[in-house]
This record gives structure tokens, C-alpha cells and sequence, in this order.
């Protein structure tokens, strides 16, 4: 087991597991060298060479897919996006990556029917997409697979990314040949192939099951 998948298994809740296609992915990340490792000993993944990443980074376009940073932060910080500590609400939530560089966030959540599904916490600053990003962990291979410059925007689910000209971010090939060879499927043209209901946060017509539950348990 590979130091992002310990960290990350330590901060997991009761009743919770790391699925096999993110054990998987964390054991490719670090074969790849695509970490860095902070002062403090945290490890930090991503799916592109970060420094690669940046240097490309122009005005009209940047390499490297989909934007996203894979680390062990738990739920010690949702007191603060809830606006409570209520713990039978915060420990039905693990946070394990960052999806916006405004400080959006994924999760393993908990459902109250005891399934554990892959969700987004939009920061409220920039995104506000409260919802499921994925009930098959394979499927939130395949959503990063596709190429948007961030999954925290909803908004641009219904049509393949670098449709609107204005900023190109090339495709992770390395990325997306390893999750065809490893999980065999079509990686789709839409995120809203796999994101069903991209709502925002204060949707009073969501359709989604996490994003009834937040405004639900929210403070």
C-alpha cells in the first residue's frame, strides 16, 4: 500500500472503504512519480506532472486534462461549510481531493441507505455544484478522464470540453489510455453522461439525492 492510499484510508469514517478502482489509481499515481509531498509528510496526487502542468499554463491553453489534487483531509474541515459540528451529518463524509483551485471538493459520502457514493462540495466561492458525482467509482475514472479543465463546473457537463474556443486544455493521454487499459469502457463525450444532476447548492428543485440531503443537514 503507497503513502496517498494510507494517509487517505486513516482519515475514512466508520462504515466507509477506499474502492478498488481508487486503490488503484492511488498505485498507478505514485508508479508515475505524479506527487509531491509537503513539510508535514502529507502526499499530494495528481494525474498530470504538476510542474509540467503549470509550466504550459498560457493565456489561451495548458496541457494536462483535468486539473484535480488527490490528498487526506477527512471531514475536519466541513464544520466550516456546514455551519455546525453536528457529527452524525460531518461523519458520513470524507474529503479526498480538491477539483477547483477556488477549494472545491470530492467525497466519499455515506448515504442514509448505507451506500457510500463519490460526491462534490462546491466551495460556495466559485462553484456551488452540490451533488453525486458518481455511484460507480469507475465512472469517476472515466468523469476525469474526459478532459474539462475542472470538474467543479457543472455547468459545462452537457457538452465535451473545448467546445467554446476560449481557453483549449489538451487531453491527458497518459491518463486516459491507463483508465481504458485498466477499466475497459467507452470514456464518455459528457460529463453529464455520468453526473446525472449537476445542481447548485441552494436547488430547491434537485433532483439529487446528496444535494436534498445537504439542504437538509446544512446549518
Amino acid at each position: 500500500m503507497g503513502t496517498l492510499e494510507q494517509q487517505i484510508c486513516r482519515t475514512l469514517l466508520p462504515g466507509m472503504h477506499l474502492p478498488q478502482p481508487l486503490r488503484t489509481l492511488f498505485s498507478w499515481i505514485e508508479e508515475n512519480h505524479l506527487y509531491i509531498d509537503r513539510p508535514s509528510g502529507e502526499r499530494i496526487g495528481f494525474l498530470f506532472p504538476e510542474d509540467e502542468l503549470r509550466a504550459s499554463w498560457t493565456d489561451t491553453e495548458r496541457q494536462g486534462g483535468t486539473n484535480i489534487s488527490f490528498f487526506a483531509e477527512g471531514n475536519v474541515n466541513l464544520k466550516y461549510w456546514f455551519g455546525h459540528e453536528r457529527p452524525e451529518v460531518l461523519n458520513r463524509l470524507c474529503v479526498f481531493a480538491k477539483t477547483g483551485d477556488e477549494g472545491s471538493m470530492a467525497a466519499f459520502w455515506l448515504a442514509p441507505n448505507g451506500e457510500q457514493k463519490i460526491v462534490h462540495l462546491g466551495s460556495g466561492s466559485g462553484s456551488v455544484m452540490v451533488c453525486t458525482l458518481a455511484d460507480d467509482p469507475v465512472d469517476f475514472l472515466r468523469l476525469l478522464a474526459i478532459g474539462y479543465d475542472e470538474i467543479c463546473w457543472g455547468s459545462e457537463f452537457s457538452a465535451p470540453p473545448r467546445s467554446d474556443g476560449e481557453f483549449t486544455v489538451h487531453p491527458n493521454a497518459h491518463y486516459q489510455q491507463w483508465v481504458q487499459a485498466t477499466f475497459p469502457g467507452e470514456i464518455p463525450r459528457t460529463g453529464l453522461e455520468i453526473v446525472k444532476h449537476p445542481d447548485d447548492m441552494h436547488d430547491a428543485n434537485s433532483q439529487d439525492a446528496f444535494n436534498q440531503w445537504v439542504a437538509q443537514n446544512a446549518g
